[in-house]
């Protein structure tokens, strides 16, 4: 009975593979934006978008961790809110540091509008869409002399 022969070192690169997908997966759970992930692992988004393409579940479950981490990324904005402004030397509260904390708000709630602009956009939507359609209740001729 022949045995599958694997090239030398395939095993521990396929072991290192999914170790490096599991640290993808919770890294962007925890809000972290996948192209800082990769940049951090060394290695290119191309290789992960065809990770995922090669493997549905991967992309099921990398879909999972990305509206985790939008919704992580979301509640940050609380809590950069919430932070007390810094001081200036004579006790007042710093202009400069309010407006750095609301620019990281503004950027942050952006860039979910952008991402998952169902869950975060602001967009007033006046056509249908294919989860309600708008249905024409009447249509009417109408001269005008």
């Amino acid at each position: 009975m022949a045995t599958k022969r694997t090239k030398p070192g395939s095993e521990e690169r396929e072991q290192e593979k999914e170790r490096i997908k599991e640290i993808v997966i919770e890294r962007v759970s925890a809000g972290i934006p996948l192209a800082q992930v990769v940049r951090e692992l060394q290695f290119g988004l191309r290789t992960w978008y065809d990770w995922m393409e090669q493997s549905p579940e991967l992309a099921a479950r990398f879909a999972r961790a990305r509206e985790l981490g939008f919704d992580i990324i979301a509640a940050s904005t609380l809590d950069i809110a919430d932070e007390k402004p810094e001081r200036t030397q004579n006790g007042g509260i710093d202009s400069g540091s309010v407006q750095h904390a609301k620019l990281r708000i503004e950027t942050r709630l952006k860039l979910l509008a952008k991402w998952d602009p169902k869950r975060y956009g602001e967009k007033v939507e006046l056509s249908g869409d294919p989860d309600r359609p708008l249905a024409i209740q009447k249509i009417e001729r109408v001269i005008v002399k």
